[in-house]
């Protein structure tokens, strides 16, 4: 069994999906393991590293793909990048398979069984899987920690001989595990944290890490939370009801972080232009789901952009601003997965087709695109 770590072809990527102790764990379910030369560069990890643990360090991707039965990546391979593979090589990465047909479609021409890493089911045994917590985590993280750095004034207070710093209100918006993880880092800051989120089971959990929840509790806020945990769309008498409230809100914080977002639909908008300039100036919005559209109406994909004196975080792919962390937890979730393929008595590859993890995960097999929720339309 041979397994192919590949370099990131995306030039704002500076993950990488294996680490020389994951490379040391794969080779105990006795795989050979080829890393792509400078695979590890951006995240701090040197060629020389994957060899001490175990690795064979290839000069390019097709030297690496050669007889590779398992194929890691972070983002999905782009188009060509898999030439070269062998049929029925399984190809593992966050897939971002949502509108892209043409990409899935690629992946089936390619022969390769592609798996997305992000449709991991919310179930006990796939919690060590679970890569959009893994990585939603560290951004949450890292959206307190920009949000500090834009930020021109303290965020704790302060009692000093010259007069008291008042603490920074900080505001967020959507409280999944990113959110989540931005209340806890705005708390040990010091912050006054206030937090909103649509799905009610939500309410507990930021009011369990000493922020206050701010909502529109209705009947229909009862009824907001997706069997998976996720949330809900919700009426548009609902979010009218709740802009409302969120509006008056943001008017008195001096920083706001969003992070919601719906799998599969673009993020919805929950700043308005209106509430961005009824904020102070010097005030500072981070949108974590600026790559799905954003949640704040003027944010700008890559960019730190400044309205009405506010600046308007929208760096892309934040959990890469934590290149090594991420790339750790990461390829944790891909070892622990691909570990699930293997038979530790003949070490081989033993994929079980109708396993629900393999089910929930697979996109492509046999030229085909076989996932159910990504069927091409006629």
């Amino acid at each position: 069994m041979r397994i192919a770590v590949l370099s990131e072809t995306d030039g704002a990527e500076t993950r990488v999906s294996a680490t020389p102790d994951t490379v040391k764990k794969y080779k105990t379910l006795g795989a050979d393991v080829v890393v792509q030369a400078g695979a590890g560069a951006k995240a701090g990890i040197p060629d020389a590293d994957f060899e001490a643990a175990g690795a064979s360090v290839a000069a390019n991707a097709a030297d690496a793909l050669k007889d590779a039965d398992v194929i890691l990546k972070v983002r999905r391979p782009a188009e060509g990048e898999l030439s070269g593979a062998k049929p029925g090589a399984l190809v593992i990465a966050i897939m971002d398979p949502y509108g892209q047909d043409a990409a899935l479609k690629a992946l089936a021409d390619a022969q390769v069984a592609a798996f997305s890493m992000e449709l991991m089911p919310r179930i006990t045994r796939a919690q060590v899987m679970d890569v959009l917590s893994s990585q939603a985590n560290l951004a949450g993280y890292r959206a307190v920690i920009d949000a500090t750095a834009e930020y021109g004034r303290a965020i704790p207070m302060m009692m000093t001989a010259a007069g008291t710093v008042p603490a920074a209100r900080i505001f967020v918006m959507g409280a999944g595990v990113a959110g989540l993880q931005a209340i806890a880092t705005a708390r040990r800051l010091g912050a006054v944290v206030t937090a909103t989120d649509v799905r009610p089971a939500a309410k507990e959990q930021v009011e369990s890490l000493g922020a206050k929840f701010i909502a529109v509790e209705d009947e229909e806020f009862k009824q907001a939370e997706t069997a998976g945990g996720y949330a809900k769309e919700m009426s548009a008498e609902y979010r009218a009801k709740q802009a409302e409230l969120v509006a008056s809100h943001i008017a008195k914080q001096d920083i706001v972080i969003t992070t919601a977002l719906i799998p599969g639909r673009p993020a919805p908008k929950l700043v308005t232009r209106a509430m961005v300039e009824s904020m102070k100036p010097g005030s500072v919005i981070v949108d974590l789901a600026v790559e799905r559209g954003g949640n704040c109406e003027v944010a700008v994909p890559g960019q730190v952009v400044e309205h009405n004196g506010v600046k308007i975080v929208g760096h892309l792919n934040v959990p890469g601003r934590l290149a090594a962390t991420a790339s750790s937890l990461y390829a944790k979730n891909l070892y622990a997965f691909v570990e699930t393929l293997v038979n530790k008595d003949t070490k081989e590859l033993a994929v079980k087709w109708d396993d629900e993890l393999v089910k929930a995960t697979c996109l492509t097999r046999d030229g085909a695109i076989v996932h159910t929720a990504f069927q091409p339309t006629a």
